[in-house]
């Protein structure tokens, strides 16, 4: 069964917007009107999907030197790790 329309006026809305987000929120229906008539009905968005990684799929694209983590003497020396 839905849940009865809630139903606010513009000023009402800027007023208790937050309490009207959370209710969009919940899947309650939420409608703004000015004066007597509906003009806006509050909707939440659904939730932003990842699109899925592809493990390899830059497969012969990056390459790390074998001494990728050795450093230099002069900056390892500027570092104070060796003497």
């Amino acid at each position: 069964m839905l849940s009865p329309m809630i139903s606010y006026t513009i000023g009402e809305a800027k007023t208790n917007l937050s309490k009207l987000i959370a209710a969009a929120e919940r899947g309650e229906p939420v409608e703004i009107r000015r004066g007597k008539t509906p003009v806006v009905k509050l909707v939440p968005v659904p939730p932003a999907t990842k699109p899925l990684r592809e493990p390899g799929a830059l497969e012969g694209q990056v390459y790390i030197p074998d001494d990728f983590d050795e450093l230099p003497d002069d900056v390892a020396r500027a570092l104070g790790m060796i003497d």
